[in-house]
């Protein structure tokens, strides 16, 4: 700051202009610059509360035409509070702080005498030194005010009507259907709630006036013990202490109405596990294909004529309420839109759940109220799980396809009317429409969310063991299939190893040279990485259809010196795909082709990084044709995803060992293999690290 006398004066240089030595009085302080315990300066009714005797803060400034080049501005600040006391006299604090740069913050921690309940009002100026700014609630300023409060809010007490306290009602519907809880502290002071959910959610949620109860949604997604605690919050930030609310829920309750469509062929009406029974059109024929690895047994197929539907000519289920519908489906043809489900209303369906034919192609659709969701890729011939949801409660419409959600979630209203439920045809204005041609099986309708994990399970169809080989011994050649299957055959090169084959044992003789133990059990392949390999009869799994392969392997070499191939199956010219080890870049690869012909780009698809060779690895490679997946697992819980949109026809046998290379083999193992196995179907993520482990898979 430049030392001014009080007339204006000049200081000129030759080098440069001339700067003004009068100095100009700080900055008033600016109401939107100013904070009472970082909460911003009001007064009257939008006065702040604070839990504790605040720390009031100012942002204050000098102008800059006092400095001269690298000059700072330095100033501090002076703050003054008032209150008026229990005697009706006024009282003041005054505080000076250090002097800071211009722009600086200043603070001011008010005393601990400062009275509980009352208004505090305060205002602050700039000093530089020489002169003061204007109080900062003079002219168009304003005073601030805060209040102390130092006391907390009272516990709140909890309630909710659809589940009751274990007191009153032990167990209470349950998965998938919605409790409303209310909170409410007698504190009049009470701003929000801070809530918690046993296993989540966890939010706040604020009253809608101090001192109003509020009420939360919850919907609880597994059964068992619940329980919500809740601490009430005023105003100033204080917090009550905690109420707990204990209950107890049951699992999801059954559909409202479900048909198997399993009836024996020739039947003219499905029957209904719950619900209404459905009669048949005539171009209804039950006794159809069941997805396999599901708990149905049999389907109805619909000719996509006039006469290709069922109805139970009543409604299934509110529809204005919540509620989800599902079915196993299998297309015949996918060129043109098709109904698996729906419900009638005034020439239009209330709801529909189907295939729909878009400009990118046909896609899985549900419709509801104005609103659309579209999503999957429905395939001609291929079994796929759909779910359409009305969550009453959000207000959103949701699709589901084989256990996933696909596309984006909607708003809709569902209309009013409500008239029979259709499988196979949705209502029209001039009369049904929208034909099914295909299969269908297993329709259920829900009045309740169905939550994601119960869609899975709906979902779900479990893999089935097709070959394990445990390669503890072999006899001509052949080591056996666990349960008796085709065995493989083993190439030159490969051989059994079994622990008590070795040439002396270590507890016997010091100088015993070491082995690596059997892999898994008492004996693994040994593979010489020059010819030594293990092959099949055939192809062992469909790569057309959802797999799954499972093989442990340890490399001989530390660094090996090429590729090498672990497992393999070709198609009649090339490799459908490979799982081999690439020591350049220390992954275990997944690679396929481009294209069936020969010479076809192969492609990595998946791959992960591992350490040098060595150590035992477990490999599993899962094909899912349900989400146009394909997945490489290491060790049961690292896994590299690529799509795959349709599988790859394969014709010939699963090889051990080595890849098709032009005309012959090539990419030899040299190390050890154990415990092949093969699925037919996805085994989930969660039973991968079963694989491999000397046990079958778990496919529960």
């Amino acid at each position: 700051m430049v030392v001014a006398s009080c007339a204006a004066a000049l200081l000129a240089t030759a080098d440069g202009p001339a700067y003004a030595v009068d100095n100009l009085p700080p900055k008033q302080p600016l109401v939107q610059d100013l904070q009472s315990e970082g909460k911003a300066c009001a007064t009257g009714d939008d006065t702040p509360y604070v839990p504790e005797p605040p720390r009031l803060s100012a942002m204050l400034y000098d102008p800059e035409e006092d400095n001269q080049p690298s000059e700072s501005s330095p100033v501090k600040g002076e703050f003054e509070a008032w209150w008026t006391d229990g005697a009706g006299a006024e009282q003041r604090r005054t505080y000076t702080t250090i002097t800071l740069s211009s722009g600086s913050r200043h603070y001011w921690t008010m005393p601990d005498d400062i009275p509980a309940n009352t208004v505090v009002s305060w205002h602050v100026r700039a000093n530089d030194g020489e002169a003061t700014s204007a109080w900062s609630d003079e002219g168009d300023g304003s005073v601030c005010s805060f209040v102390y409060d130092d006391v907390n809010p009272e516990k709140a007490t909890l309630s909710s009507p659809e589940y009751p306290n274990p007191e009153d009602v032990f167990w209470v519907d349950g998965v998938g259907v919605y409790g409303h809880f209310t909170m409410d502290s007698p504190s009049d002071d009470v701003v929000s709630y801070r809530y918690g959910f046993l296993g989540g959610p966890y939010g706040t949620v604020s009253a809608e006036h101090p001192g109003a109860a509020v009420t939360i949604p919850y919907l609880p997604l597994t059964s068992g013990p619940k329980s919500l605690t809740v601490r009430a919050i005023d105003r100033s930030g204080r917090s009550s202490g905690e109420s707990r609310y204990d209950f107890n829920v049951q699992s999801g309750r059954s559909p409202v109405a479900r048909w198997k469509l399993d009836d024996p062929a020739g039947s003219r009406s499905a029957a209904a596990e719950t619900g209404t029974a459905a009669r048949a059109g005539t171009g209804v024929t039950f006794g159809g294909p069941a997805p396999t690895g599901t708990g149905a047994t049999a389907t109805a197929g619909l000719d996509g004529s006039g006469h290709g539907f069922l109805t139970t000519d009543a409604p299934a289920t509110d529809i204005r309420k919540t509620f989800a519908v599902s079915a196993w489906v299998r297309p015949a043809e996918t060129g043109r839109n098709m109904t698996v489900a729906s419900q009638d209303a005034d020439e239009a369906p209330g709801f529909s759940l189907g295939l729909r034919n878009q400009e990118t192609g046909p896609a899985w659709s549900f419709a509801i109220g104005g609103a659309t969701v579209s999503g999957g890729a429905p395939e001609t011939g291929e079994w796929a799980h759909l779910l359409g949801l009305y969550d009453a409660e959000t207000g959103r419409a949701q699709l589901y396809v084989n256990g996933h959600e696909v596309g984006t979630a909607a708003e809709a209203t569902p209309t009013e009317t409500a008239g029979a439920f259709q499988i196979g045809r949705a209502r029209g204005a001039t009369g049904y429409r929208d034909r099914w041609h295909g299969d269908i099986g297993d329709v259920r309708v829900h009045d309740r969310v169905v939550v994601p994990d119960e869609v899975t399970e709906l979902a779900l169809r479990k893999p089935k063991l097709l070959s394990r080989w445990s390669l503890e011994n072999a006899t001509d050649g052949t080591s056996p299939e666990q349960s008796g299957g085709a065995p493989l055959r083993l190439g030159a090169g490969a051989s059994i190893y079994r622990d008590s084959d070795g040439p002396c044992h270590p507890e016997e003789d010091p100088d015993c040279p070491y082995v690596p133990p059997a892999l898994v059990g008492d004996g693994h392949l040994s593979l010489d990485g020059e010819t030594g390999y293990a092959a099949a009869d055939g192809p062992v799994v469909d790569t057309t259809e959802s797999f799954t392969l499972g093989v442990v392997v340890r490399l001989a070499d530390s660094d090996p010196a090429r590729p090498m191939t672990v497992l393999s199956q070709a198609g009649e010219h090339i490799d459908v795909f490979k799982v081999r080890y690439e020591p350049s870049t220390y992954t275990w690869q997944l690679v396929m082709p481009e294209k069936d012909e020969i010479g076809a780009p192969e492609k990595v698809v998946a791959q992960i990084k591992s350490s040098e060779g060595g150590q035992e690895r477990r490999l599993a490679v899962i094909y899912d044709d349900g989400t146009d997946t394909i997945k490489l697992f290491l060790n049961g819980s690292i896994k590299a995803t690529a799509s795959l949109p349709h599988g790859r026809h394969s014709t010939g046998a699963l090889q051990i060992g080595r890849a098709k290379a032009g005309d012959g083999w090539g990419e030899y193992l040299h190390g050890d293999v154990d415990e092949v196995q093969a699925l037919s179907g996805a085994l989930r993520d969660e039973h991968v690290p079963f694989l491999g482990t000397g046990t079958d898979p778990c496919l529960c």
